[in-house]
């Protein structure tokens, strides 16, 4: 099975890196890792993250 994940971080602090922790945790492996244009600031950072359990 396969999960694709948007991974983000934003200055602000609000990203979802605990969500990809619990899920590496719970057993799934990264299959592969992709920039992605910013979520709109300038120092956003977004990432697709496929992982597969």
């Amino acid at each position: 099975m396969q999960k694709a994940l948007v991974v983000s971080w934003f200055t602000e602090k609000k990203n979802n890196l605990e969500e990809l922790n619990n899920l590496l945790n719970d057993g799934w492996k990264i299959v592969s890792q992709s920039p992605m244009g910013g979520g709109g600031g300038r120092n956003d950072v977004v990432s697709l993250v496929i992982l597969e359990k």
